[in-house]
């Protein structure tokens, strides 16, 4: 059985702190993403932020899981049908209709914050913009399983049937996941499942929803790090923050009192 950390309201509040300085770049993002951009520009502005913050790039160094290699970016920058862990290039130029998904990680006084949202690049198609929607909302579906008594499966749950739904598939191969002191804790949290099982969740449990939604499964690049649909020319995106369960209901970490209530109220 899985062993989840409950965080005391101390770790939460520099957790909280974190997220905020992650949600503010990725705001600052929303201008900075254009026709023209490449994506080690993006990568250096992120860092630059992250630094002035008093932050560490968490992602920056993170060892490969097989060969040794370390990650080079501070952001994960995937394009198009990249679904995951795109390595940021002066090569890599954004072109209008593009979407961009930016993952981003932040080491701040001990504690991680972590967050992704895919961007438009200029003029994207219908249906493009349509992919960034469903997984949005499907986001929201899942944090609004957070709060104590919903059981882990809950949260796959919610994001395969909203997924699905809408003509979609999730991307299996990579899971949500607890954070805290270290980047990457238990429990994990796939994208798909039947309600009812696993892990229940407790106050003070913090997890990252991340949902990938597109149309096809996944295979890795030469690299090593990024992966890409195996169809040619299919759409990923993703939408991730951190949450956790309260005894009001879920917590969100890194956005405003306001935001966060409009957020759960969409169920």
């Amino acid at each position: 059985m899985t062993k989840t950390t409950l965080k005391s309201a101390a770790e939460i509040a520099l957790m909280d702190e974190a997220n905020r300085i992650i949600r503010s770049i990725l705001g600052d993002l929303r201008a900075f993403v254009r026709p023209g951009v490449s994506t080690i520009e993006i990568d250096r502005f992120a860092e630059q932020r992250i630094r002035d913050a008093g932050g560490v790039p968490a992602f920056k160094g993170y060892p490969h899981r097989n060969d040794g290699h370390d990650f080079p970016g501070t952001i994960c920058a995937s394009v198009n049908d990249e679904v995951v862990h795109g390595v940021p290039s002066r090569l890599t130029v954004l072109r209008n209709g593009d979407i961009l998904s930016v993952d981003l990680g932040i080491l701040y006084k001990g504690y991680y914050g972590d967050a992704a949202e895919t961007f438009p690049v200029g003029t994207i198609a219908p249906e493009a913009q349509r992919l960034l929607d469903v997984t949005r909302q499907a986001l929201l579906n899942a944090v609004a399983q957070a709060r104590p008594g919903r059981r882990v499966s809950d949260i796959g749950f919610a994001v395969q049937s909203h997924v699905e739904g809408h003509g979609f598939s999730v991307v299996r191969e990579f899971v949500g996941h607890g954070i805290g002191a270290s980047l990457h804790e238990e429990p994990q949290i796939p994208n798909f499942g039947q309600p009812g099982r696993g892990v229940r969740l407790t106050p003070g449990t913090r997890l990252i929803r991340q949902w990938r939604a597109q149309r096809h499964e996944v295979i890795v690049l030469e690299h090593g790090f990024a992966y890409r649909g195996s169809h040619y020319g299919s759409l990923s995106a993703i939408a991730r923050m951190i949450c956790g369960g309260h005894c009001s209901g879920p917590r969100f970490f890194g956005v405003s009192s306001k935001s966060a209530s409009a957020a759960a109220s969409k169920r």
